[in-house]
């Protein structure tokens, strides 16, 4: 019977202990039936309600039989390969389900959704553009700006990327991506042989893998907490110095030469509504995070290997 080997691969693929509860039902029913007193020493009564539950173990004269030995086996067999991807699969997910935030993060994300105000208030864009001027203030003094946004682009690239490699467990994201994988591996594999118990099995496992998406929310945007949290005061105090919204400009600008663009100032609109400076800052950006990546062997994206 096919539902009976797809069922068997479903029970050992979701749950790797119910492998030595079957081996031991099927040992013990080699004399014919097998009750429940002849196994409760050695599996539990868990495992011995879903092995009826599921149809494996049927009712018989006495006691209980195997609705068909040979495809219990067969889906021992067939399901060893899986199992233990499958296992270390489910096993990394539930790690990142359970991933919680520390005081520390939960004081940052509120910190941070307080200075987001500073992009529509000026006063608070002005404490904290003032406040930054003191570490800033003399860096600008020393540089021309564009030098000074390329040494902000930098200092944010290293810790934007050290952050990401810290605070983001990549094993737990590969192993959930993993097991979402083998999921649609095997739904592919039933769809094509027609097996609708598998496919019903496979169903609910995917159910349930979906919602660990909570964590895997969880764990990428942990990371992004503190980059906000550091890099949103750099981005006001660039508003606040180049006079963004009608204050005073606090720093010496001169015209940026763009390729295509020719000179430019830094808050002219060159993109659509995106102006000079933000594209300068974000170009600085990138080039300087995928050097620090390749210099620090650094990866941010999960492994599945």
């Amino acid at each position: 019977m096919a539902r009976i080997e797809s069922k068997v691969r479903s029970l050992v693929s979701k749950d790797p202990e119910m492998r030595g509860a079957i081996e031991t039902v099927l040992t013990r029913s080699e004399d014919g039936e097998v009750k429940w007193v002849d196994v409760k020493n050695d599996i539990t009564s868990g495992q011995w309600g879903r092995l009826i539950e599921k149809g494996v173990l049927v009712d018989g004269d006495e006691g209980f039989e195997l609705a068909d030995p040979s495809a219990t086996r067969e889906g021992l067999e067939n399901g060893s390969s899986s199992t233990s991807t499958t296992s270390t699969s489910s096993s990394g997910v539930d790690d990142v389900e359970g991933t919680s935030w520390s005081k520390y993060d939960k004081g940052a994300a509120v910190v941070t959704v307080g200075l987001f105000l500073g992009y529509s208030v000026t006063q608070v864009r002005n404490v904290i553009g003032g406040a930054m001027d003191v570490v800033l203030g003399p860096l600008a003094e020393l540089l021309p700006f564009y030098a000074v946004v390329m040494v902000l682009a930098l200092g944010t690239g290293l810790y934007s990327t050290l952050l990401q490699a810290n605070l983001m467990n990549m094993e737990k994201m590969g192993a959930y991506q993993e097991r979402m994988k083998d999921i649609q591996s095997r739904r592919k594999e039933a769809q094509e042989a027609g097996d609708d118990a598998a496919l019903e099995a496979i169903q609910e496992e995917q159910m349930e893998a979906m919602g660990d998406q909570m964590g895997m929310f969880k764990e990428q945007f942990r990371p992004m907490v503190w980059i906000m949290f550091l890099t949103i005061p750099v981005f006001l105090w660039m508003y606040w110095a180049i006079g963004i919204g009608g204050n005073p400009v606090h720093v010496d600008l001169q015209p940026l030469v763009l390729p295509l663009n020719g000179s430019v100032e830094w808050t002219e609109k060159i993109l659509g509504p995106i102006q000079t400076w933000i594209i300068w800052y974000f170009l600085c950006s990138m080039a300087f995070t995928q050097i620090i990546r390749k210099g620090l062997n650094i990866s941010t994206t999960p492994s599945t290997s």
